[in-house]
């Protein structure tokens, strides 16, 4: 249980680094480091190459934004196997529900409890 635990941490680590790398070497934005990361994650899920990352760093791989992606890669390609082209559309959606629904509820909690302010 132990080693499933610094397994997630190094690998959401690795993930961490590089995401520094880019912001500290590279003129990417914030957004485009993110949908980098989204679509580095459905291209590794739909070649099957991502697997491997979630077999080995659990959590660690599965909750940053490219196991979001990997998340979005296999519903899609689950629903298009089950229902055909149609699935292509339903997939991503039906996959990723229960993750961006917890999103818009956790931040809509927080944003009653805090009261946000603009950076001076």
């Amino acid at each position: 249980m132990l080693g499933d635990y610094v397994s997630s941490f190094i690998v959401g680590g690795i993930i961490c680094v590089i995401a520094q790398i880019l912001i500290d070497k590279t003129k990417f934005t914030p957004a485009r480091i993110l949908v980098t990361f989204v679509t580095a994650g459905v291209i590794l899920g739909a070649l099957n190459i991502y697997d491997y990352v979630v077999d080995i760093g659990n959590a660690g791989a599965t909750v940053p934004l490219p196991g979001f992606g990997y998340s979005l890669a296999k519903a899609t390609i689950k629903e298009v196997n089950e229902k055909g082209l149609i699935g292509a559309f339903t997939g991503g959606i039906k996959g990723t529900a229960g993750g961006i629904t917890a999103a818009i509820i956790f931040g809509y909690i927080m944003a009653l409890l805090f009261n946000p302010k603009t950076k001076k």
